[in-house]
């Protein structure tokens, strides 16, 4: 663990190509994490997963999946839960909490399942982020609710269960991105609502969770911090640390998104200047991902005792 890089990465295709290989020996990431175009089959996905695994001699090794239900699926050539929403169980625990607990469970152990066999232990859930009403579309039906208290309630269900099942959990998007009117793949979100309510409503599903990393939203947010994004701004991540309470791992959002308007190695070092822990790159192209890697310090004693707090519920 001590020699290992305080960054994420992605993969290109099905399995490992000797660039990658040779990549993953030299910069040695904390973790990676896999998408729909990294996912064929259950078999090929194990595979894949174990020879990343093999190279760092280490069955825990973090691998990380967006496995939310709904629009986010990376086991869509596996599986289909495309009505199986946060909003849908929102609704549900709003119309029959008994049911809601009967599904919701359901729903998690299943989805943990597969994520065991294919290799993964990290899914980048709960989305704790506040739907709202004539912002972007890009959370939508992603949140559980508009409704701060029953995305709090829900979000510790969603924790509390995958845990059980050995599997961790990285909530996103902190501190809130319910507020913002464009999707920050693409462009920068601008959140103009004043501290004090945001603290009271967007900010507050994050309180209090037992979770072992959070993701930073692409967000600026203009009261706070009027130039940079919650990734790249240190009032926002002692905002996170202080106000909301997180005192886990903090991993960026992918710093491939067009968000962040300055170059790769700016942005990663950047997010490391702020408080962030950990960096988050997703598109897997090597030159981007050895930039990345160049500028990514070795993981620090704080990020060596919360990963061996993580590891301790994997069996």
């Amino acid at each position: 663990m001590k020699n290992r890089r305080a960054f994420i990465t992605g993969i290109k295709s099905y399995k490992l190509n000797s660039s990658e290989k040779k990549f993953l020996k030299k910069f040695k990431p904390w973790g990676v994490i896999l998408f729909s175009r990294n996912i064929k089959s259950i078999d090929q996905t194990k595979k894949l997963t174990e020879s990343v695994k093999k190279i760092f001699n280490d069955n825990n090794y973090p691998i990380l999946i967006d496995q939310e239900g709904g629009r986010v699926n990376r086991l869509n050539k596996i599986i289909s839960f495309d009505t199986l929403t946060s909003e849908y169980f929102g609704n549900l625990f709003k119309k029959d909490k008994f049911k809601f607990n009967i599904i919701y469970k359901m729903f998690i152990d299943q989805t943990s399942y597969l994520l065991k066999l294919i290799g993964a232990n990290i899914n980048t859930v709960p989305v704790l982020d506040t739907r709202v009403k004539g912002s972007s579309n890009i959370i939508g039906d992603r949140a559980y609710s508009n409704n701060p208290k029953l995305i709090s309630k829900l979000g510790d269900f969603c924790i509390k269960y995958f845990h059980r099942n050995s599997i961790g959990t990285i909530m996103k998007h902190i501190p809130g991105h319910g507020e913002a009117k464009v999707d920050s793949h693409y462009f920068t979100p601008i959140v103009k609502k004043k501290l004090s309510k945001l603290i009271k409503e967007d900010f507050s599903p994050f309180k209090n969770k037992k979770c072992f990393f959070a993701m930073t939203a692409h967000v600026v947010y203009k009261d706070i911090d009027k130039s940079n994004t919650a990734t790249h701004s240190k009032k926002m991540i002692a905002l996170i640390r202080n106000k909301i309470g997180f005192k886990n791992i903090l991993i960026s959002d992918d710093l491939s998104m067009k968000s962040l308007k300055k170059d790769l190695e700016y942005n990663t070092l950047k997010t490391f200047t702020s408080g962030c822990n950990i960096a988050l790159h997703c598109n897997g192209n090597i030159k981007e991902m050895v930039t990345v890697a160049s500028n990514s310090p070795l993981v620090n004693k704080f990020i060596i005792q919360k990963t061996s707090e993580f590891y301790k519920i994997l069996r």
